[in-house]
């Protein structure tokens, strides 16, 4: 029997999956207050109970301080369960662009029969049904510290910034978990990383092709791409060179034509207009500091109304803020670090309100924002505090926005 270990997304594709083959869970997780046993026979319990198991899977984000995962005995990732036997995958990872680069790949290959998912669209597990020709997997820093044995054909690593570091514990943990299936991957294998790690140990002692960048004109001149020809502009430039890059690794060809009809998602340094016609910013998906410095240089000159705040996850928002002493800034401060936001805005003398809510936020702006100037949420965190997800969030925050008419 294999005990799944939290029951999200993740593991009730991959529930589904094991019991096609033949095989019984267990499944624990916080959530569930009593037993219970559905009708495959899967028992369904708290956390903690004593089953012998022959594996246990987590689901990716549960952290490693979690009881369920200290007592377990035989823990193995999502990745190793169903990835053994793979070997046309991509993984892609890094801190941001993880999602718009899988996108642009899966766009890029999806007539050579690439299908994406992982951390985003298609569970790895009902991946595991369509049998793909390519696997595109964007590949969370979670998941990567739970893999141990299975490792890509390419591997994309984007530019590493601080994340996740209260699930991870440091700022080193994370980067070593974005590393580390370089260390287990062989000569027939290239891995595309940032220049700032070609000397890591994980780098060092791996067998694959390296291949390391500083810029997206790096990887132009690398694999031989014409910039003129790709149409967008810094960070998503990265991204599509990224995706490109991969794209040549394992075609041999320049796809670059591919991507002149891609659109870049939503919640994303999204402009839209209001009622009177000024221009707001939804950029939900800026859930980090890096994230949030990228979507301002967009607007440099600009009078900026950013609304920040959430789930920080204990990463050190100082970069951010010396930054934003660069531009002509007020901050709205939304969720649960409001007052560590205001305490910073304090110190580096940059203007604040305390809203707490993004409804609150949005009436302040309303009363302030021109057809100047730029009224944008980028909140460099996440938005679980308070919201479902990133993509309510900003969905919210367009209803409320677009109805806003100055008094």
């Amino acid at each position: 029997m294999i005990a799944l270990l939290g029951y999200g997304k993740t593991n009730q594709a991959l529930l589904e999956f094991i019991n096609h083959n033949g095989e019984k869970c267990v499944v624990f997780d916080d959530a569930f207050i009593e037993k219970r046993i559905d009708s495959f026979g899967n028992n369904f319990l708290p956390p903690l109970q004593k089953v012998q198991t022959r594996l246990q899977i987590p689901s990716p984000g549960i952290p490693p301080f979690h009881p369920m995962i200290k007592q377990a005995q035989s823990l193995v990732s999502e990745y190793d369960f169903l990835l053994g036997d793979i070997k046309r995958q991509i993984w892609i990872s890094g801190t941001n662009g993880k999602t718009t680069t899988t996108e642009m790949l899966e766009w890029i290959l999806k007539d050579c029969g690439g299908i994406s998912g992982g951390n985003i669209g298609v569970p790895l597990a009902s991946l595991a049904t369509l049998l793909p020709k390519i696997w595109i997997l964007e590949t969370s820093s979670f998941s990567l510290h739970y893999t141990q044995s299975v490792f890509p054909q390419v591997y994309l690593l984007l530019p590493i910034r601080e994340d996740h570091i209260s699930w991870h514990g440091s700022f080193d943990a994370y980067v070593r978990a974005k590393l580390s299936p370089i260390e287990r991957m062989n000569h027939e294998c290239v891995a595309v990383i940032p220049k700032e790690f070609e000397m890591f140990d994980e780098v060092l002692k791996s067998s694959a092709h390296i291949v390391t960048y500083g810029t997206s004109e790096d990887l132009a001149d690398y694999f031989g791409f014409d910039l003129s020809q790709v149409k967008f502009q810094e960070p998503f430039l990265l991204d599509a060179m990224l995706a490109l890059s991969g794209a040549k690794i394992l075609t041999g060809k320049d796809l670059s034509k591919k991507l002149l009809d891609y659109k870049v998602g939503a919640h994303k340094v999204e402009e839209f207009q209001d009622e009177i016609g000024r221009v707001w910013v939804d950029d939900s998906k800026g859930t980090n500091v890096d994230a949030t410095i990228w979507a301002l240089r967009s607007y440099r000159g600009k009078k900026i109304y950013l609304i920040l705040g959430g789930d920080d996850k204990g990463a050190d928002l100082v970069p951010l803020f010396q930054e934003l002493q660069e531009y002509d800034a007020e901050i709205f401060g939304i969720g649960s670090n409001v007052e560590r936001l205001g305490d910073l805005a304090q110190k580096f003398k940059i203007r604040f309100s305390a809203c707490y809510f993004l409804e609150q936020a949005i009436k302040e702006i309303d009363l302030k924002h021109s057809l100047e100037s730029i009224a944008m949420l980028s909140p460099a965190a996440s938005s679980l505090d308070q919201f479902v997800s990133y993509k309510q969030r900003g969905e919210l925050f367009q209803e409320m926005a677009k109805k806003c008419r100055k008094a």
